[in-house]
């Protein structure tokens, strides 16, 4: 940053920072921009300048007062006695730098366990445009986020893996400009997800970040969907922001020769209904996409879609009107090799190929929503989606403050991949307490996203109960959510959590709902390399046996439609400390971080490859 910016940067900064309630003002001037990936933009993406303040000092005086007139004091200019605040020194020209994106945990080995708030700064070139806004498009910061732009603050954004964008019209200049945007990944009780997980919290701007320039009348919303009803008929809504009622909206797919032409109501919404008696259903054995442009006044965006249907007919899941069997793997979003965050596509090209190879037609995607390059690359292979917010464990559920966190996630996630044709389950939830407060709290989620999206099913991933019997147990699946789900998930872990593999044998399951089931975990953890015999835990041979045991019990569940096995690769986690074994990972990968396959990962391709697991019924 130039000195004359540098001279007053937080002061500025300090100034503009208020105190916020819980939750009102966590996404103060956001929005969320759809498509956004097809839009021309300038990335900000590399070097990022980076001050570790534990402490927030940059936002608190020692007395744990905000800021109203005091600022950080650039360490190469005077104090200010007329400051709330003592000078703190600094100089963003010669602090540290950070690759963005990219958690700051893997970076830096002094930051590996660091939570707090970090500080970055960039400096970048814009050159305005007449009849234009423009906006910061960040992919996700993880947890809470408070951005500037030349002194202004623009936004703040709570919630670590959905995306927003920050109108920066009023605050850029021409020339020479700077961002800064402080980045807080402390856990807390009342965000979600809440203290306890079982994932690393990578900290900083994990995902891609970008100035867009978009005309001041633009298309910042749309959904287009085949109609369960009618598979010649493409409907939904175009939504353009800045325009007046009346004004002509049009959807074309140059592919299919088709053209229709709309305007928008007095809510800024256009209705549309296209008929296409030619289309090519999206499907895993033919996952085709449509290039879709859609125009409003000024403003043209294109899109890659696939067209299909899903819905469920008794205990079966249906793609385009057919029974299918959902033969799948769980993937966090954890970086190959390398590990931290995935962020790149070179990460998720390594991620979902091995899906691939394992013989899936689906990946349940947890616990949050992944980058945008894993939902488009799905779209491409083929690979059908489960799509989770991080409603995880034990959340304040009589919380209304984080209920209405959790609805903003929920939104963001719906409204960013509603575009997706790879995507057919929304996810509210994974293993959470079974009492009156949660399930009020998840029905409400549930309904929310009928609301947003009913074009999609909702599920989450459910506990389950067990009794024991003379001649081995029952599991038992009467968790009163599953009354607002349209696919029950159950995560089970016979023979890792409880009894031998051998005890999946002698197990029975009681579903209690007529409704079709994912098996949406099991598994046990090996570390790649370690070997023994079938019986010794933390080997190779173990965690094959366990599936070898698991499959034919699954086999077993008349409604069982899928499967997920927990989990495609090893992650990171500070609850596994199992020194020389997991050495904060969870182990229960069928490939490890560094690429090793593990037998279990052959015994899973085996059932897949051959269809010996799952057959629609």
């Amino acid at each position: 940053m130039k000195p004359s910016l540098l001279r007053n940067t937080l002061a500025a900064l300090l100034v503009s920072f208020l105190p916020l309630s819980a939750h009102a003002a966590e996404t103060a001037n956001t929005t969320l921009l759809v498509d956004i990936d097809h839009r021309p933009a300038t990335s900000l993406n590399g070097q990022w300048h980076t001050i570790v303040d534990p402490y927030q000092d940059g936002l608190f005086n020692f007395h744990h007062e905000i800021l109203k007139n005091g600022y950080f004091n650039n360490a190469t200019q005077p104090p200010n006695p007329a400051a709330d605040h003592g000078p703190v020194e600094y100089n963003f020209a010669t602090a540290a730098t950070l690759e963005v994106p990219r958690d700051w945990n893997t970076q830096q080995p002094d930051l590996f366990y660091y939570e707090g708030l970090l500080w970055y700064q960039r400096d970048f070139q814009y050159t305005p445009q007449p009849n234009t806004r423009a906006f910061l498009h960040f992919g996700a910061v993880n947890y809470q986020s408070y951005v500037w732009v030349n002194g202004i603050r623009i936004c703040e954004h709570e919630g670590g893996f959905t995306p927003f964008d920050c109108d920066a019209t009023a605050a850029l200049k021409p020339g020479s400009n700077f961002v800064i945007v402080a980045a807080d990944n402390s856990r807390k009780a009342d965000n979600v997800p809440t203290l306890q997980t079982d994932w690393w919290n990578y900290g900083g701007i994990t995902r891609d970040v970008s100035l867009v320039q978009v005309p001041s009348t633009f298309i910042d919303d749309y959904d287009l969907h085949l109609s369960r009803t009618d598979h010649d008929l493409i409907e939904g809504y175009v939504h353009v922001e800045g325009a007046a009622p009346g004004t002509a909206v049009t959807v074309a797919i140059p592919e299919l020769h088709l053209f229709t032409r709309a305007t928008l109501d007095p809510h800024n919404r256009a209705p549309i209904a296209l008929i296409a008696k030619n289309l090519t259903l999206w499907s895993p054995e033919n996952p085709h996409l449509y290039t879709v442009t859609l125009t409003a006044g000024p403003d043209k965006l294109d899109d890659v879609m696939g067209f299909r249907t899903v819905e469920v007919r008794g205990t079966q899941i249906l793609l385009n009107g057919e029974p299918i069997f959902l033969r799948g793997v769980s993937i966090h979003a954890e970086a190959p090799y390398r590990t931290g965050r995935a962020v790149s596509q070179q990460d998720v090209d390594t991620l979902l190929n091995w899906a691939k190879d394992l013989g899936c037609n689906f990946v349940r995607l947890a616990h949050y929503p992944h980058d945008q390059r894993m939902t488009r690359t799905t779209d491409r292979l083929g690979l059908l989606v489960w799509s989770e917010i991080p409603d995880y464990w034990a959340l304040q559920f009589d919380n209304p403050a984080v209920l209405e966190k959790s609805k903003q996630q929920l939104h963001e996630m719906i409204r960013r991949d509603r575009d997706k044709a790879s995507i057919i389950l929304w996810s509210v939830a994974n293993e959470t307490p079974n009492t009156p407060a949660r399930t009020t709290y998840l029905t409400t989620m549930a309904d929310l996203t009928r609301q947003l999206d009913s074009t999609r099913l909702v599920t989450a991933a459910l506990l389950v109960r067990t009794e024991k019997t003379p001649t081995g147990s029952n599991k038992i699946v009467d968790d009163p959510l599953g009354a607002a789900l349209d696919v029950i998930g159950t995560n089970e872990y016979i023979g890792w959590y409880e009894q031998k593999p051998s005890g999946a044998d002698s197990t029975n399951w009681d579903i209690r709902y007529q409704k079709p089931v994912i098996m949406s975990e099991f598994g046990a953890d090996a570390k790649a390399g370690l070997h023994g015999s079938p019986d010794q835990r933390w080997t190779e041979e173990y965690q094959a046996e366990v599936y070898k045991h698991q499959l034919p019990m699954l086999n077993r569940i008349p409604q069982l439609r899928g499967m997920s096995p927990w989990v495609l690769m090893d992650f990171r986690s500070p609850r596994r400390t199992l020194t020389g074994i997991q050495d904060n990972f969870n182990r229960k990968g069928l490939v490890s971080d560094q690429g090793v396959k593990k037998q279990a990962f052959t015994v899973l391709q085996n059932a897949y490859k051959n269809q010996t697991v799952g057959k629609p019924q």
